[in-house]
């Protein structure tokens, strides 16, 4: 295809989102003549979403700055059923309690992405479970049941992948594409909604969203994934040694998440400065040339950004100076995790590889004594000579606190609690 007109469409192929689109000529037509309304879907599964949906939030914040509507879907409804989509293993169920206080924790992220309003490109925000809860199971699966072929289904790969696998898929779960099929429908009747968005593992529920409309109502609507992000080296985006990259502050501190955008790796920077910040395309060509040393300064602004989109530019920037006192200065300072051991527990001195569980830098006393032996580990910035060194009252700075580093870019910072 040519290269697209619309400014939507052609930023979402220039910043690296676009991976399949059911009609790109056509949605590029419908995006040009006047504002359209755009949804995604996110369910409820937690309290907070992690970095993994960032890809799909940036898409909306995208679109709407841009000029045109996002539609955040949240699945009130879904949630009880559980989408197989790139899983390899049912989830677990949830009860309704659970599922509304999950809903309130993800609903607070996208206030710092999108603006919620009256206005013709404001956000607005609505739950499946308004049109799901109350469907009659006989008259759906007749109404709708009837346009779906399960010979088709099978062969999507949220499906095919587990059967192949031969891990469990319930039937459940093969309800979801019918449901998210439903899903686009309602929301095309209901608020004229023409595209939705999602991950590649979405294509096989969107496809569905659109042949439903198509078959129901004659309505012609459009569906546009973006592909799943890896890191250069393989690794999922969102996942850590240390857990979840969660995008609620009460789940993560700012300086936890700044440092994990900071240690992105080389070959990621370009591509991740597209697509988790607003910076404009000119100036991010001329950060991914920086060479050696200077691509920290592209990490270190790619790092304040997106923190600044996810927490507020203040705890950004508090961020990026409490890292540049701690690493640049070696100073202690404010703004370290900070772990609170009893002062009884410190007067007769706890051994370093304690010490690295008790702070969270390592995940187990194995992990612990493997980084102290490698000269990793560190307190108060000199190495930790030995596993069983005692780290007590003795080791507490004029600040009132012990620094605690595992390799050069994780600290935390020990308080004693009397």
């Amino acid at each position: 295809m040519t290269a697209a007109t619309s400014d939507f469409l052609r930023a979402v192929s220039e910043r690296g989102f676009l991976h399949q689109c059911t009609d790109e000529a056509g949605l590029d037509e419908a995006l040009g003549k006047s504002p359209i309304s755009a949804y995604i879907g996110f369910d409820c599964t937690a309290d907070s979403l992690h970095v993994g949906s960032l890809v799909p939030i940036m898409l909306l914040r995208l679109l709407q700055r841009h000029g045109h509507k996002p539609i955040v879907l949240m699945g009130g409804g879904t949630t009880r059923v559980g989408d197989p989509s790139g899983k390899e293993e049912t989830r677990q169920l949830l009860d309704d309690a659970q599922i509304a206080s999950n809903m309130e924790g993800v609903r607070r992220v996208f206030e710092r992405f999108l603006s919620f309003g009256d206005g013709p490109s404001d956000a607005i925000m609505v739950d499946n479970a308004d049109w799901l809860l109350g469907l009659n199971y006989i008259d759906f699966l007749r109404e709708f049941g009837r346009h779906f072929s399960v010979n088709r289904m099978l062969g999507f790969d949220s499906v095919k992948m587990r059967l192949e696998r031969e891990q469990n898929l319930s039937f459940l779960e093969f309800n979801y594409m019918i449901l998210q099929a439903y899903d686009f429908l309602e929301l095309a009747r209901r608020f004229d909604c023409s595209l939705q968005m999602g991950g590649s593992d979405q294509w096989g529920n969107i496809v569905s969203g659109v042949d439903l409309a198509r078959r129901m109502d004659e309505r012609a609507l459009f569906g546009l994934t973006s592909p799943l992000i890896t890191t250069a080296s393989g690794a999922k985006m969102g996942k850590t040694a240390q857990g979840a990259v969660w995008l609620n502050e009460e789940r993560l501190s700012a300086l936890d998440y700044w440092q994990y955008w900071r240690n992105t790796e080389d070959a990621d920077v370009g591509r991740f400065l597209r697509l988790f910040t607003d910076i404009e395309l000119d100036e991010i060509l001329r950060l991914e040339k920086l060479q050696g040393s200077e691509i920290n300064e592209a990490k270190k602004t790619l790092a304040t950004e997106a923190t600044a989109l996810c927490r507020g530019r203040e705890q950004a920037e508090a961020a990026l100076e409490t890292a540049r006192q701690t690493f640049e200065e070696g100073e202690t300072a404010e703004g370290l995790p900070c772990f609170s051991i009893p002062r009884g527990e410190l007067e007769s001195g706890l051994p370093a590889f304690e010490i690295l569980c008790r702070t969270e830098l390592a995940t187990s006393n194995g992990e612990a004594r493997r980084l102290i032996k490698g000269g990793g580990a560190r307190v108060n910035d000199q190495v930790m000579a030995s596993e069983t060194q005692a780290v007590s009252l003795d080791d507490v700075s004029d600040d009132g606190v012990i620094k605690i580093s595992a390799g050069k870019k994780r600290h935390a910072l020990i308080c004693v609690e009397d």
